[in-house]
Parts: structure tokens; sequence; C-alpha cells
């Protein structure tokens, strides 16, 4: 699962997703739009439901903070979503 929040200059994309060995990961990245200003923090969670816990306490931060939910994808085959995951993948590496 992939859903991204933004404000008018900020972000926060999570995705949930199973690694080879079929642990569940939690990844959040935030920043600036337009910019490379931001971070990347995974997390390893205990069940599905975790995962889901913690996506629903993001939510409810970020709701807060005014942050609107503009994009929620269950299925990672879809372009918008593989677009996500190659973000996630960018951060990765600074």
């Amino acid at each position: 699962m992939i859903v991204r929040w933004e404000s008018e200059h900020d972000y926060v994309l999570v995705h949930v997703h199973q690694d080879m060995f079929g642990d569940w990961i939690f990844s959040r990245a935030w920043g600036q739009i337009g910019t490379q200003f931001g971070g990347l923090k995974h997390q390893l969670a205990d069940s599905y439901a975790q995962a889901m816990t913690w996506l629903e306490d993001v939510a409810h931060i970020q709701s807060s903070r005014g942050f609107a939910k503009v994009f929620e994808a269950s299925d990672e085959t879809s372009p918008e979503a593989q677009a996500a995951v190659r973000q996630l993948s960018l951060l990765d590496g600074l």
C-alpha cells in the first residue's frame, strides 16, 4: 500500500510492503516538494496489522497538520504507484 499526503510545500509518503523474507516493512519519506530536502525511515512491523496502525497514526498526524491525502494505491503495479516507489528508492541513496 502506498499513500501520499501534501501541504502547499511539503509531502509525506508511506509505503507498506513485504520484503523477500515475508516481513512487513513500513517506509516513510518526507520532504519539500520539488527539492531533495527530506528524509526516509524504514521500520520493521511485527505484523500487517501493526503496519496499518502506524499508517492510521501517520494519517491522523498529517490531517491535523493540514496535509491532504493526494494518492492512495493498494495495487503497486499501477504507473502512479511505481512512480511513488521510485521516489522512495531515490531517497534511499541519500
